[in-house]
């Protein structure tokens, strides 16, 4: 979502790193393309202003202009400007330590993903905190609203109040509090219904609703693609409902990010969650710090471990570990890191979430390394036999063209991979000399990402590696 103003920002600050000193015109000339950086990303008037003027004070201070490293400085003061203005600290989640049922109320106009955040939260809830959940539809006005929460239901296996045809959402809040008090329910998740728009009808039915069920959140829903008017629409809900904080969908899309920047200031609000996908576990928790520092290209060093987490087996890792600390690393270990880099959203994902790597993703755009050469290098493993991805030594010319027509895909394609293979080999084997497991260490330590994965350029390749272009399937 934020590319563009990244990109915009990072070409700001590499001119403020290169300088030695810096004058306070200097200073402000940077900060006036920030400000025409975050007007065109469509972040509202009022909180750009609010901004520039408060990194502007920060910035032209003596500290800064006396540093060794000004332009450092002033990066590190337009960070923590950007880490408050998306709301400083990141805020615990929700608040779960009401007498049960705790009631969340999901509020926001038609379209913004309401019914989906709905079984989104349920699920994580449920899997991250533990949590019975009953949910309960209170859309009687759009089409099969009810039905579609029944069947999310069904997906993220957690209860959903039986549908009462004709019944009101007043009642029907009502019936659920009911239900989830015989249920023995933790939480209470109530879907009310959305309008095109905001009108007098709407709120005064979340009103109604929210008196019945005393909710103990009311989360704003709101769509991050639909930019400035997302803002002015958190605004409205703000002065009608007793909001307690905003989820923001989409976030994974290619709008501007202007709304997600502006949110806190406008509504006063934190933001709880963000969806960053169209799967039922794509929510995550709101952190105004990571998403600083992948604005700033700095990086989420701790998104891509607990990503790492939930989608590689540990007996896995171990076993791998084991293996490349004796210097042993065959065709089907590579298969293995292919399979998990894609699981973990993709080549183009592991560099964003990288420090110092909006570069090296440029860098993978330009090469035409995109995901579809993981899915070519499994192909290609895929169509070896047992003995061949145990040893690829096996693979004379014959069985690389029967490899290759098996993958649907060249001779010079097998080749790359194989080469790949190769550097990643010697890679494990400098492990080994280096002391084993130690000596891993070390290398993933000191190598940034051409030491973590050697076959994208090899150990201590600094920055992006050139190996990329001739990755299997890739353009160049």
């Amino acid at each position: 979502m934020f590319d563009n103003l990244s990109d915009r920002l990072g070409t700001v600050f590499d001119r403020l790193r290169g300088r030695g000193a810096l004058s306070e015109q200097e200073v402000r000339d940077a900060m006036r393309e920030v400000r025409v950086a975050l007007l065109e990303a469509d972040v509202a008037l009022p909180v750009v202003r609010r901004f520039i003027d408060a990194v502007t004070e920060k910035a032209i201070g003596a500290e800064v202009l006396k540093s060794v490293t000004p332009g450092q400085q002033v990066v590190k003061i337009v960070n923590d400007e950007l880490v408050e203005m998306l709301g400083g600290e990141a805020v615990e989640g929700l608040n779960l330590d009401a007498r049960p049922p705790v009631v969340i109320m999901m509020v926001g106009l038609q379209g913004s993903g309401k019914t989906t955040t709905t079984a989104k939260l349920a699920k994580f809830l449920k899997e991250k905190h533990g949590k019975k959940a009953l949910m309960a539809s209170l859309d009687v006005n759009r089409p099969a609203a009810q039905e579609q929460l029944a069947v999310l239901g069904e997906q993220v296996s957690v209860a959903t109040l039986p549908i009462v045809q004709g019944q009101q959402p007043v009642d029907i809040a009502r019936r659920a509090m009911e239900s989830a008090r015989l249920q023995a329910a933790d939480v209470l998740l109530l879907d009310t219904a959305g309008r095109l728009h905001v009108d007098e009808a709407l709120m005064a039915e979340m009103k109604a609703v929210a008196g019945i069920s005393s909710p103990n959140e009311v989360l704003l829903v709101v769509d991050s693609l639909t930019g400035q008017d997302a803002v002015n629409v958190a605004r409205s809900f703000t002065e009608e409902v007793p909001l307690t904080g905003v989820v923001l969908t989409r976030m994974d899309g290619d709008a501007r990010g202007g709304a997600a920047l502006s949110m806190r200031h406008v509504t006063g609000k934190p933001i709880k969650f963000a969806g960053t996908g169209e799967k039922l576990d794509a929510l995550e928790a709101f952190d105004p710090k990571r998403v600083a520092g992948r604005i700033l290209g700095m990086g989420d060093v701790v998104s891509l471990v607990e990503k790492a987490a939930a989608t590689i087996k540990e007996e896995d890792a171990e076993a791998l570990a084991r293996r490349m600390a004796k210097g042993q690393f065959d065709l089907n270990d590579l298969r293995m890191q292919l399979r998990q880099m894609q699981s973990m959203g993709g080549l183009g994902m592991l560099a964003g979430m990288l420090p110092g790597m909006k570069k090296a993703k440029a860098a993978l755009s330009q090469s035409g390394a995109d995901d579809k050469v993981l899915v070519h290098m499994d192909a290609i493993i895929g169509s070896m036999t047992p003995k061949e991805r145990a040893n690829p030594a096996l693979l004379n010319a014959k069985r690389k063209k029967r490899v290759a027509a098996g993958s649907g895909l060249q001779v010079q394609d097998v080749n790359k991979l194989l080469k790949m293979h190769q550097e990643m080999s010697r890679a494990m084997k400098q492990i080994k000399k280096m002391g084993g497991l130690k000596g891993l260490g070390a290398l993933l330590g000191g190598g940034g990402m051409g030491a973590a994965m050697p076959g994208l350029g090899g150990p201590g390749a600094g920055g992006m590696p050139p190996g990329l272009p001739g990755l299997p399937g890739s353009k160049k």
